[in-house]
C-alpha cells in the first residue's frame, strides 16, 4: 500500500476496532455489575441488554450502507459515530438496566461497519484491497482480546459508568479523524446503483453471505464454552487474557503469507477454502481438548482461518458488487449480526440441554455445509491491473 492508503486504512481500522471495542469491552464485566441492579438477577434481560447493541446494528447496515452510496461514506461514518457518542454518555449517566440498555441500543444505530468497509475499498486499489480489508477485520480480533486485558482493571477504577465515558471520548477522537484525516471519495455520478434486491440475490454474494452468518455464529456459540474449558484446565479467569492475546498476535503472523500468497498468485478461492478447513481442524480439536496446551493449539488453528476469512470475505463483496459496495457490505453486515444473535442463543441452548460437546459438533456441522457451499464458487473477480501504479481518487 502506498502511504495514502495506509494512513486512510490504519483510520478507517481504528474507528472499526472503536465500535467493536463497545462492544466487546462489557463482555467480561457486566453480568457482574448488573447484579447489583434492578432486573439484573434475571440473566434474560441481562443477555437482551447486551444484545440489543446487535439487534439495532442488524436493523440499520443495509440502510446507512445504501445512503453512504448515495451521499458519500463520511457524512454516514460522522452520524453513526455521533450515536454511538450520544448512547455511551446515556449509559455513563443512569446506573440503571433499562437505561443501559437504551444508550446500547442508541449505540447500536450507528451501525457504520459497512459504510466503513465501503469506505476502504474506496481508498485503496483492488490489488491491496484484501491486506487492507485484512487490517480492518484484525480490529475485530485486537479489540476483543484488547478488552479481554483491560475490562477487568479498568472496572475497578472507574466502574462501568467511566467505562462508557471512556468510549464517549474515544468516539469523539473517531470522529475528529473521520472528519479531518480521512478524504471523502470522489462520487460516481455515471454508475447506476444496483437495486437491494440484485444485490441480495446476487449468487457470489449469497455465498459470501451465508458465510459470515457462520462464521460469526460458530465463534459466538465457541466461545461460551471455551472460557469454561480453560477454566477447567486450570486456569483462572483473570489470567485467560495470557492465552489469547499472544494467541491473536501470533495469528496475524501466521495468516499474512498465506493472504499474500493468494493475491500474488490469484488463489483466494483456494484460500477461502483453506480457511473454512481450518475453523473445522479447530471444532474437532476443541472436542478433545482438556489441557491449556491442546485449548491453545485449538486457538491459534481458529484464529489463523478466522482473521484470514475477515480479510478475505469483505474484500471479495466490494469487488463482486463494485457499483454498489455500502449496499452489499450492508447486507453483508447484517447477516454478521444475525449470526452472532443466533450463535449466541443456539448456543446457549445446546449448552443447557445437550453439553457443552454439543456446540463444537454443531460448529463442525455448519462449518461444513459451509465448505460445501463455498466449494462450487466460481473463478474470483481479477483485480484491477491497470490502476496499478493509480491511487482512488479523493477530493477534499
Amino acid at each position: 500500500m502506498n502511504p495514502s492508503e495506509l494512513r486512510s486504512t490504519l483510520a478507517l481500522a481504528g474507528i472499526f476496532g472503536l465500535r467493536m471495542l463497545g462492544l466487546f469491552l462489557l463482555l467480561p464485566v457486566f453480568s457482574i455489575h448488573a447484579r447489583g441492579l434492578p432486573g439484573g438477577e434475571h440473566a434474560l434481560w441481562v443477555g437482551l441488554t447486551l444484545g440489543i447493541f446487535n439487534i439495532v446494528q442488524a436493523c440499520f447496515y443495509i440502510p446507512l450502507g445504501r445512503l453512504s452510496d448515495r451521499i458519500g461514506r463520511k457524512p454516514v461514518v460522522l452520524w453513526g459515530l455521533s450515536l454511538f457518542v450520544a448512547g455511551a454518555l446515556i449509559c455513563a449517566a443512569q446506573d440503571d438496566l433499562l437505561w443501559i440498555a437504551i444508550g446500547r441500543g442508541v449505540m447500536g444505530a450507528g451501525a457504520v461497519s459497512a459504510a466503513i468497509s465501503a469506505w476502504v475499498a474506496d481508498l485503496t486499489r483492488e490489488q491491496v484491497r484484501t491486506r487492507a480489508m485484512a487490517l480492518v477485520g484484525g480490529s475485530i480480533a485486537l479489540s476483543f482480546a484488547l478488552s479481554l486485558v483491560i475490562a477487568a482493571p479498568i472496572y475497578r477504577l472507574i466502574s462501568l459508568s467511566g467505562i462508557f465515558v471512556v468510549l464517549a471520548v474515544l468516539g469523539v477522537g473517531a470522529m475528529f479523524v473521520a472528519y479531518y484525516v480521512l478524504p471523502s471519495t470522489k462520487p460516481e455520478p455515471k454508475v447506476q446503483q444496483a437495486s437491494l434486491k440484485d444485490v441480495f440475490l446476487r449468487p457470489e454474494l449469497m455465498r459470501l453471505n451465508a458465510g459470515v452468518f457462520v462464521l460469526h455464529a460458530t465463534q459466538v456459540a465457541m466461545f461460551l464454552v471455551v472460557p469454561s474449558l480453560l477454566v477447567q484446565a486450570g486456569l483462572p479467569l483473570a489470567s485467560h487474557w495470557q492465552v489469547y492475546l499472544p494467541v491473536v498476535l501470533l495469528s496475524f503472523f501466521l495468516m499474512a503469507p498465506i493472504l499474500i500468497f493468494g493475491e500474488k498468485k490469484q488463489q483466494l478461492r483456494t484460500v477461502l477454502l483453506v480457511a473454512i478447513v481450518l475453523l473445522l481442524i479447530a471444532e474437532f480439536v476443541f472436542t478433545s481438548a482438556h489441557s491449556i496446551t491442546a485449548i491453545t493449539v485449538a486457538l491459534l488453528i481458529y484464529f489463523v482461518g478466522f482473521n484470514l476469512l475477515e480479510a478475505l470475505q469483505p474484500s471479495l463483496v466490494s469487488r463482486f458488487a463494485k457499483e454498489s459496495k455500502g449496499t452489499a457490505l450492508g447486507v453483508y453486515n447484517t447477516t454478521q449480526s444475525i449470526g452472532l444473535f443466533t450463535g449466541a442463543v443456539i448456543g446457549g441452548w445446546l449448552m443447557d440441554s445437550h453439553g457443552d460437546l454439543s456446540v463444537f459438533i454443531m460448529g463442525a456441522l455448519l462449518l461444513l455445509c459451509w465448505l460445501i457451499i463455498a466449494w462450487s464458487m466460481g473463478a474470483m473477480p481479477t483485480r484491477a491491473t491497470e490502476s496499478k501504479d493509480v491511487a482512488p481518487k479523493t477530493v477534499p
